[in-house]
């Protein structure tokens, strides 16, 4: 029995996990649509969301699923749980990264980004890429050092989120309110990506050694703008 138990909660390990790869290969994929206007890449990546989506639920009806049949205790519950949040979160990273895709292509053939932010928006892309690539990490070998270096991350991808701001709230901006707008929202979703990638790096402590981390609050930032 246990035996049989250990190899369901494998199947989840792994099914989380290669959330977590799905997600860092969009990330990609869409930042280089953004910034090289590629409607095809854009395109690609908005559809494949509908992957991911497929992908947590699976998660979800394995987790309930166990939970029901074999009403586990103590660490086998904290991973469950862990594994239940930790989909819903790389889910939600996903429509972040759709969004960014969508940018992309509601400004096509124009370009998105002003020359003078490419470098920063090429900087936020690289941050969100190696913060997926290290959760993947810390969830395959529950890596505790590199599930609590995405904190360490999180304060970079704040900097760059700080700095674009203060460039497009300038008098001297000169691309327009629309531009304002993009650049605004873009910024919001790569820094509400890091903080999910925060989150589950938390949990990944969490599960190992039962200790409460402090929770990512979500910054408001220059109006209501809250995508997930």
């Amino acid at each position: 029995m246990r035996t049989a138990f250990n190899a369901r909660l494998a199947t989840i390990d792994d099914q989380v996990l290669a959330m977590a790869r799905h997600v860092r290969t969009a990330m990609h994929a869409a930042t280089k649509a953004l910034l090289e206007t590629d409607l095809h890449l854009a395109e690609s990546v908005i559809t494949d969301d509908a992957d991911l989506d497929n992908r947590a639920h699976e998660v979800e009806e394995s987790v309930y699923r166990l939970l029901a049949q074999q009403q586990p205790v103590a660490q086998d519950l904290r991973f469950l749980l862990a594994a239940l949040h930790n989909a819903s979160a790389l889910e939600r990273m996903g429509d972040l990264v759709m969004h960014i895709a969508k940018t992309a292509r509601m400004r096509y053939p124009m370009a998105v980004v002003p020359t003078e932010l490419r470098g920063i928006i090429v900087d936020m892309g690289t941050v969100a890429s190696q913060m997926v690539a290290n959760t993947a990490v810390a969830l395959a070998r529950q890596d505790l050092t590199t599930a609590r270096s995405l904190r360490d991350m999180d304060r970079e991808m704040d900097r760059l989120h700080r700095e674009l701001f203060i460039i497009v709230l300038s008098p001297a901006w000169e691309y327009g309110v629309q531009a304002a707008v993009d650049i605004t929202l873009l910024s919001r979703y790569f820094e509400r990506f890091a903080d999910h990638a925060v989150t589950i790096g938390d949990r990944v402590v969490h599960v190992a050694t039962g200790a409460s981390t402090e929770p990512v609050v979500p910054r408001q930032v220059n109006g209501p703008v809250n995508p997930r």
